[in-house]
């Protein structure tokens, strides 16, 4: 996206459309690009090369934990990427960043804390902790 320089290209499997709207959680395999909305967590880590794109229509309304991130869209939710982020100058995330290596171009917007963790087994997710789920939307029905 902005320096490609050593970096692993990423061939898309999966594109959401920017008509389609996904209700429930999306695991992913390999690349998966998102012009549409999904209602739930996206998650790739299973697979040590997942990438996930969100273009600027994009929306995920849930956790992301996936090795690689470009996001130019918007993210309500915590974001778990154990290689490397992306976030170009729409992109949006309301929740926590867990990162090892990010990319932040002007313009971007974080409404949460970023947390460098640099072994990606140190990534703390709660794609998976129905408990930590629970949390986060009672903050948000306390804003």
């Amino acid at each position: 996206m902005f320096g490609n320089k050593g970096q692993k290209s990423a061939s898309i499997h999966t594109l959401i459309g920017e008509s389609t709207r996904i209700e429930g959680n999306l695991y992913v395999e390999g690349g998966c690009h998102v012009d549409g909305v999904v209602h739930g967590s996206v998650v790739g880590d299973k697979d040590p090369d997942a990438f996930l794109g969100v273009s600027e229509h994009g929306r995920i309304q849930g956790d992301v934990e996936v090795p690689r991130l470009s996001l130019s869209g918007t993210v309500e939710g915590n974001v778990v990427v154990t290689d490397r982020a992306e976030f170009g100058p729409t992109a949006r995330v309301i929740g926590d960043v867990y990162y090892n290596l990010v990319e932040i171009a002007a313009g971007a917007e974080i409404n949460g804390k970023l947390i460098h963790q640099a072994q990606p087994q140190a990534a703390v997710s709660s794609v998976n902790a129905p408990e930590a789920e629970s949390a986060t939307e009672a903050e948000f029905e306390t804003v």
